[in-house]
C-alpha cells in the first residue's frame, strides 16, 4: 500500500454571531443554513445550503465546493504533467459545471461535472491540441477527487492558445 494522507475540517453550525431566533430548527424554514468550515491553519470558509434549499447566495455550498474541488484536482495535475513534459503553462482557467438530480422524496446526486480547461502556453514543439489532450487525459486519469466520484466527469478543454498573440 501507498502512502495515506490524512485531511480534517470543523464544521461548525450556527455560525459565529448567528442570531439567536435562526439558530433553533423549530421549523424548516425557521433555521439558518449558514454555518462556518475551519481548516487547520487556514481562514474561515462561510458555509451555507445551496439558494435552491434555503441558504445564502453569498456563502459556499456543499455543491459549489464539490464542483470546484474536481476543477482544481484536475488543474493541479495537469499543471504536475506539464512541468514535467516541458511545456510551459502561462495561465490556466476553467468554467466547471455540474449537474446534480434531486428526486421526488428530496435525495439526490450528481449526475456529471464538465470541466472547461483553458490555457496559455509559450510556443514550442510541445504546443500542440493533440499533446495537450494527451496530458488532460492524463491529469483526469489521476485526479484524486475524479477518481473518488460514482458518475461522469468530462474534460472538454478549449483549443491551445500561445503566449505572443498566436
Amino acid at each position: 500500500m501507498g502512502a495515506q494522507h490524512s485531511y480534517t475540517a470543523a464544521v461548525a453550525w450556527p455560525p459565529a454571531g448567528a442570531d439567536p431566533a435562526a439558530a433553533a430548527t423549530t421549523s424548516y424554514t425557521a433555521y439558518t443554513r449558514d454555518h462556518d468550515v475551519a481548516l487547520p491553519g487556514r481562514p474561515v470558509l462561510p458555509g451555507s445550503a445551496d439558494p435552491a434549499f434555503r441558504g445564502d447566495p453569498e456563502r459556499f455550498s456543499p455543491e459549489d465546493l464539490f464542483v470546484a474541488s474536481l476543477a482544481q484536482c484536475h488543474m493541479l495535475w495537469f499543471l504536475h504533467l506539464a512541468a514535467e513534459s516541458g511545456l510551459v503553462v502561462r495561465e490556466y482557467a476553467d468554467d466547471a459545471t455540474g449537474t446534480m438530480r434531486v428526486e421526488s422524496r428530496g435525495e439526490g446526486q450528481f449526475s456529471d461535472v464538465t470541466l472547461r480547461p483553458r490555457i496559455v502556453v509559450d510556443p514550442g514543439e510541445e504546443a500542440d491540441d493533440e499533446r495537450v489532450a494527451r496530458l488532460h487525459e492524463r491529469a483526469h486519469a489521476l485526479c484524486f477527487i475524479a477518481r473518488s466520484v460514482n458518475f461522469r466527469v468530462l474534460v472538454e478543454p478549449a483549443p491551445l492558445h500561445l503566449t505572443g498573440g498566436s
